[in-house]
């Protein structure tokens, strides 16, 4: 054997060489965590191991985050050393989950041992009890002590001590086999010795008896088994169990039988022990997390009371395959048996009533039908008395309800429950639940390579993801669509995931003769009330991801109260998921069955109506909610009195919070209403999420929504709604980047404001113009329209330009004092502050203060400007107005630089680059570039600062933004001066063109530093 993990941890150098392990020589494996790997692959041979497992086993709790790393390296040194002890390399594979290593039948000494035990136990069976015997020594001597002894990893341990129970078995058996062949008197001492290693074995100590007795000694017999009901007393706080008290008192009886062997005829053996538990799954994979909790918690249950664990779980998540594999683990640590019943609470059959499934539990214990109690309740009782007296294993698969399983339930130590339901059993007091949700990714992959083989995973690892992501990580579906594969072996795994595809149904893809995900999940259906199965089937309209209660009771049509009674049903079902308190989705599966079930039940008018109502909802509470983030002058969407009011003032307690859980729910109810052509409910949502979606940085959605909206408006001719949503769509364009695209939008606004004749959108449009043609750096066109809105609002007769004024205000500040008229800035600064004193607005506040300190700090008032600059960004922050925050940080910057501060201006840059990069504000990702080149610069770093410039030069010139181009290019310039005048000289000249062509005043410092250079040659 080549491989020895009976004992110490050892490998030969070939089959029948001599150990190179510990003790024999020097080690082949010597590191530590070698050995560890090394064991974790021999416990599991031939089979995948997964990394996880792999690196547990290795660091346990507190892996490295170089684990995955250092676990190659492991298997690298394995593998050389297996070259050098002439094991081929290869022996050990890598698999895209783990390893694996290749052992043949004779090169392991557990296969060999678990091989002759095998063949023992036939001969026992046939009554041959020499061959039995000499079998099992032969097995028995494979072992040179615990396995794996001397190895701490707890799970090594674990498998390590699966094999010490397999030993302790043989040596009973082979115990047994000795009497057998009349052999009492050699087997004596030596079962002694057992005894005395073992002393909790009931087993081995009626064996001791039974040969103490046939000896002629049957007063040591009986001193024997108060010995061990003392050590079992001591220890377990139990009594002996009921075959060794009957053992007990035949040999108080002297009975003859006894003392004349087991031949047939005399005293038969008691029959075995029932085992009822259906073939655990040979491929089960994954759930290593849920195995490992539930085996700790069975470990650590209270002595002297029973074990229940309730395993619940959507249709399809593996919860009888999980409770029969736990069944396998633990079958060696209750002896009297592993029962199993099918209650059928979620089955085409009626469920079983508690009465039947006492009948049939006690029929598997051996209990005779006339002993059966026809009373359910003497029944019941009947069926604890048997389990007080025995250490059984019980299965009660498939529970219906709470008043199902609480009559089968133990009152005694020594027995262990595991029940599986698709429901919550919440009537079961003390019972600790154990949710079973749906795979990792990787144990997806894992169970579709078992099913469908490995090297067809192996080869398309990216095709076998995408299968399982649209299986919804469900071990049901995960083990059809393998199926289909296996079935098919023609066919590739980017074939099945081709027919998975999004725009296909995925359910009918997922059968397997009468297995289906569809029919599985039917069952659980078809067990809700008729108001609950309606919920369900409406769940299937609902175009987000996850949705609260409030949601639910609007597309129903309920009160919030019922609505929320039944969606607790349909969780407490599984078939509704609650990720965190208060919120549900379906799985995506659970989704296209509601989808298909309310396309199949329930009437088009019954579906639009409810459509309606969600939509209604979101748009009423969307414009509750939006009033906490936008002026109180913004206008375009009147809207009348909520239709379900009583929702949209619950939901709507925190506006600002509401918008962002709900963000993708709103994006989606937008499309949502496209769908069903409800043009009104487009615009309007679109409108209504505007606002938040702009501060919170999605742009990409705005833009999206905004074009919907556009085109509703289009269709129902409405010019208002379009000029509403085009100003909008201009926004989010303006954010892109795209100030063309923003200009043109405004443009087609403002000729529809002006048919319409509105002075007040007028002059929001021209403000917007002057953002927009600002951002495409055009500021004579921006100071224009900038002032063509105040000249509007001055001239509006109503009240208005309280409210909104401030707004061209705002530009004009930025206005003046990017074009270097920072007094003028500082005023209009200065009354912007004053306006939205009295009307609170933060926003418009924030940026009246930021321009204030910019203003000053050109002014050359330093320390003002940091005050008013740090109140500004405090004011964002707290408000969540993402956009804008690197403006107010390259500011702060700015100031602690020209005050001499140039540590807090690299920190202030810094925080600034990380604000806007990956955002859509790329100009100010090259402004927080610049800025931060031209700190390093004056700390002494020119390298640090070229690279810096450089990289604004680069992100500019790709988006187009000509003054960061400019500021760039002097940058590179200044670091470039001394080493290369000429060179710098040219850069130098290309930024003040540029400067100069957008009439900038950094133009003038510019110049100077061009006009300090050295001469160039004559």
């Amino acid at each position: 054997m080549r491989f020895r993990i009976l004992g110490p941890l050892a490998v030969a150098a070939d089959t029948g060489g001599p150990d190179l392990g510990p003790g024999a020589g020097e080690p082949a494996i010597t590191a530590a965590r070698d050995r560890i790997v090394l064991a974790a692959l021999l416990l599991r041979p031939n089979r995948v191991v997964d990394v996880d497992q792999l690196v547990d086993a290795v660091w346990g709790d507190h892996p490295p985050a170089t684990a995955r790393g250092q676990l190659q390296t492991c298997v690298s040194r394995l593998r050389r050393a297996f070259a050098r002890l002439g094991i081929p390399e290869d022996a050990i594979l890598t698999d895209p989950v783990g390893y694996l290593l290749r052992v043949s039948p004779h090169e392991l000494d557990s296969e060999v041992f678990a091989r002759l035990v095998g063949q023992a136990g036939e001969a026992a069976a046939a009554a041959r009890w020499d061959e039995a015997r000499e079998l099992l020594r032969s097995a028995l001597d494979l072992w040179r002590g615990p396995a794996l002894a001397g190895m701490g990893s707890r799970l090594i341990r674990q498998g390590a001590s699966a094999l010490d129970e397999q030993r302790a078995v043989a040596l009973e058996d082979c115990a047994e086999a000795e009497l057998n062949a009349g052999r009492e008197r050699e087997v004596v001492a030596e079962l002694t010795d057992l005894v005395e290693r073992y002393p909790l074995r009931e087993r081995l100590r009626a064996l001791l008896m039974i040969a103490l007795y046939r000896a002629g000694r049957a007063g040591d017999a009986l001193a024997a088994y108060r010995q061990a009901r003392q050590a079992l007393a001591g220890e377990l706080g139990i009594e002996p169990g009921p075959a060794l008290q009957h053992l007990h008192q035949r040999i108080l009886r002297g009975d003859r039988a006894l003392a004349a062997g087991l031949s047939p005829g005399t005293d038969p053996p008691p029959p075995p022990p029932p085992r009822t538990l259906p073939r655990g799954a040979t491929d089960f994979t994954g759930r290593a997390a849920a195995v490992t909790r539930l085996l700790d918690a069975i470990e650590r249950a209270p002595a002297g009371t029973p074990v229940v664990r309730v395993i619940d779980g959507m249709p399809g998540s593996g919860k009888t395959t999980l409770a029969v594999h736990l069944g396998h683990l633990l079958a060696g640590r209750y002896p009297d048996g592993q029962l199993f019943v099918d209650l059928h609470g979620h089955s085409e059959r009626d469920p079983m009533d508690p009465g039947t499934a006492l009948t049939t539990l006690l029929r598997q214990l051996g209990v005779p039908g006339d002993r059966v109690p026809a009373d359910v309740d003497e029944r019941a009782a009947l069926w604890r008395a048997e389990l007080s007296t025995r250490r059984l294993l019980v299965v009660l698969d498939n529970a219906g309800s709470s008043a199902q399983v609480a009559p089968l339930l133990p009152a005694a130590p020594g027995v262990l429950v595991l029940v599986t339901s698709r429901r919550r059993l919440l009537g079961l007091d003390g019972v600790q639940p154990e949710p079973l949700p749906a795979l990792s990714a990787g144990e997806a992959v894992r169970l579709l390579a078992t099913v469908a083989g490995e090297g067809r995973v192996r080869a398309e690892p990216a095709a076998a993801a995408e299968v399982v992501r649209r299986c919804g990580y469900l071990p049901l579906a995960i083990r059809l669509a393998g199926a289909r594969l296996a079935h098919r072996p023609r066919w590739r795994i980017a074939d099945l995931a081709d027919r998975l595809a999004r725009d296909r149904a995925v359910l009918p893809e997922l059968a397997a003769e009468h297995r289906t995900v569809a029919s599985a999940f039917h069952l659980s259906y078809a067990q809700l009330t008729p108001a609950a199965q309606r919920m369900f089937r409406l769940l299937g309209l609902h175009p987000g991801e996850d949705f609260d209660s409030y949601a639910v009771a609007a597309l129903t049509g309920l009160s919030h109260s019922e609505a929320e009674d039944l969606v607790d049903e349909l969780a407490d079902g599984h078939l509704v998921e609650e990720p965190v308190a208060g919120r549900f989705r379906l799985h995506d599966l659970v989704r296209e069955y509601a989808r298909q079930l309310v396309a199949a039940t329930d009437g088009e008018p019954d579906r639009r109506l409810a459509a309606a109502g969600l939509l209604d909802f979101y748009l009423d509470t969307a414009n509750v909610a939006r009033r906490e983030i936008e002026n109180t002058g913004q206008r375009g969407v009147e809207t009348g009195p909520p239709s379900r009011p009583d929702l949209v003032k619950a939901a709507a307690t925190s506006g600002r919070e509401w918008l962002a859980a709900e963000r993708r729910n709103l994006i989606a109810a937008v499309r949502c209403a496209a769908e069903w052509n409800l043009l009104e409910h487009v615009w309007r949502l679109a409108r209504a999420v505007w606002r938040s979606l702009y501060v919170s940085g999605h742009i990409d959605e705005l833009v999206e929504t905004q074009r919907r909206a556009v085109a509703a408006a289009e269709a129902l001719g409405d010019e208002q709604a379009l000029a509403v949503c085009l100003n909008y769509l201009a926004s989010g364009y303006f954010r892109l980047s795209r100030p063309q695209d923003s200009i043109d939008c405004l443009h087609r606004t403002l000729d529809l404001w002006r048919r319409l004749r509105s002075t007040e959108w007028e002059a929001r449009v021209h403000k917007n113009l002057a953002v927009a043609y600002t951002a495409g750096e055009r500021y004579p066109e921006a100071i224009e329209h900038a002032q063509e809105a105040q000249r509007l609002w001055r001239r509006d007769p109503v009240p208005a330009h309280l409210t909104a004024m401030p707004n061209s205000l705002i530009e004009l500040a930025r206005l003046s004092i990017l074009t270097g008229r920072y007094a003028d800035g500082l005023e209009y600064a200065r009354r912007i502050m004053l306006i939205t004193r009295q009307r609170g607005d933060s926003f418009t506040r924030a940026e009246s203060l930021e321009h204030a300190g910019a203003a000053r700090s050109r002014l050359g008032d330093h320390r003002p400007a940091i005050a008013l600059l740090t109140a500004a960004l405090a004011m964002k922050r707290q408000h969540g107005m993402r956009y804008g925050e690197g403006d107010t940080l390259n500011e702060l910057g700015r100031a602690h630089r020209a005050a001499g501060d140039p540590g807090a201006a690299l920190r202030y840059h810094h925080q600034a680059l990380v604000a806007t990069r990956g955002s859509t504000d790329s100009a100010g990702e090259c402004a927080s570039l610049n800025h931060l080149g031209a700190v390093l610069a004056d700390l002494g770093d020119p390298a640090a600062a070229l690279a810096r410039h450089r990289e604004a030069l680069d992100r500019a010139a790709r988006a187009g933004h000509r003054t960061q181009i400019a500021l760039a290019l002097a940058g590179i310039a200044h670091c470039t001066a001394s080493a290369d005048p000429e060179h710098a000289r040219n850069y130098y000249l290309r930024a003040v063109e540029l400067l100069t062509e957008l009439g900038l005043p950094e133009r003038d410092a510019v110049g100077r530093a061009l006009a300090d250079l050295p001469a160039g040659p004559a």
